[in-house]
């Protein structure tokens, strides 16, 4: 049996896109806010093209400083958007396309922010997603070591 670390409610949320991850952006946003999740949007504001690096690195960072508990970013796939977010030092943000990497994203990586894909998934699969993301504990135990050198 593997130690948990008690979860702590997540309170405040950040979530960026780009153009390709907005329309959902703003569904999650409404849903979030709607079961009392304090979430700031830091762009972008259309569906017109942009570049995800723009929106992400602020989204990162401001979770890396501690500004925010956890962050979601959205984009067409995701991947981009994972890629970027994961250039901050303290960043774990995992691209999830199903409840199962979701719930292990959380239990082995601690990910402290997903990327999600518009393009990829529906958006009653994203709401599954991130709803397991949210509740999920990290596991500790063997995981911490391998968590402690990602973020050396």
């Amino acid at each position: 049996m593997t130690s948990q670390t008690p979860i702590e409610p997540v309170k405040k949320i950040v979530i960026a896109s780009d153009h390709a991850g907005y329309r959902y952006k703003r569904r999650i946003i409404d849903r979030l806010t709607k079961k009392g999740y304090q979430v700031e949007d830091l762009g972008t504001d259309s569906t017109e093209s942009v570049d995800y690096p723009d929106f992400i690195f602020p989204a990162a960072k401001a979770v890396a400083e501690g500004k925010f508990e956890r962050g979601i970013v959205l984009g067409g796939s995701g991947n981009g958007e994972a890629m970027a977010a994961n250039r901050i030092k303290g960043i774990r943000c995992a691209v999830c396309w199903n409840e199962k990497s979701a719930r292990l994203a959380r239990m082995h990586n601690n990910a402290n922010m997903i990327s999600l894909g518009e393009r990829m998934i529906s958006i009653e699969d994203v709401y599954e997603i991130i709803d397991i993301w949210l509740s999920t504990p990290f596991e500790e135990g063997r995981h911490n070591t391998r968590i402690q050198k990602l973020d050396q």
